[in-house]
């Protein structure tokens, strides 16, 4: 969701909505990446030593593990999204995951909260590329779609009523499938929870699963 409607949004300029290919919209939902939310506590407490926090969006997490005292880093590419961060505390770079990352190999914890496993519409490419900058014995947290629900790609696109943006990719990962990505990824999950109607994953490269 990078560009100028998303920049818009975050700087409360306009009304954004998320468009689907099939004409179905939904507002996109900033009051869920702006403050704390009900199931963001346990991910909280599981996130150990260093951590990256992968999209962070205005970082809500960033700034939250911040206050914890855990080194921690938000990387996102939109800009206003930064600026939000790191005026509300947090330590966050404008970085795409897939290029040059600070703590490459040295991070203990990454996290791909709200969804953000779907970042470039190639999940395996992504988990793979975030197990490749965690240190040695370290996890992927990861948010992912309730058990039972579609695992899919699919385009999007941001609109307001002043225009609209590109499509873009964006893929979908269900508690079900995740098991599979991960075996593609040479990773393993080893646990997975649900708190107040959200879903969860630990993933841990299948060399070090205990």
């Amino acid at each position: 969701m990078i560009g100028e409607l998303y920049e818009e949004a975050l700087r409360g300029r306009a009304p954004v909505e998320i468009e689907h290919a099939d004409g179905r919209r939904r507002p996109l939902p900033l009051h869920d990446w702006l403050a704390v939310r009900d199931g963001d506590g346990g991910l909280l407490d599981r996130c150990q030593g260093a951590t990256l926090d992968v999209g962070s969006g205005p970082g809500r997490l960033t700034v939250a593990l911040a206050r914890r005292g855990l080194p921690v880093l938000g990387i996102d590419l939109a800009p206003s999204a930064v600026a939000l961060t790191v005026a509300a505390g947090g330590p966050a770079l404008c970085r795409d995951v897939f290029g040059r990352v600070p703590g490459a190999g040295r991070w203990r914890t990454a996290l791909l909260a709200d969804g953000n496993i779907g970042i470039g519409g190639d999940p395996a490419a992504l988990l793979r590329r975030v197990l490749a900058l965690l240190a040695p014995g370290g996890r992927v947290l990861a948010e992912v779609g309730p058990p039972g629900s579609a695992s899919r790609v699919e385009p999007l696109r941001l609109r307001s009523d002043r225009s609209v943006g590109e499509w873009f990719p964006w893929a979908h990962v269900s508690a079900d499938a995740v098991a599979g990505l991960a075996a593609r990824c040479a990773a393993t999950v080893t646990e997975t929870w649900e708190d107040a109607d959200r879903w969860f994953v630990t993933l841990r490269p299948a060399e070090e699963r205990p």
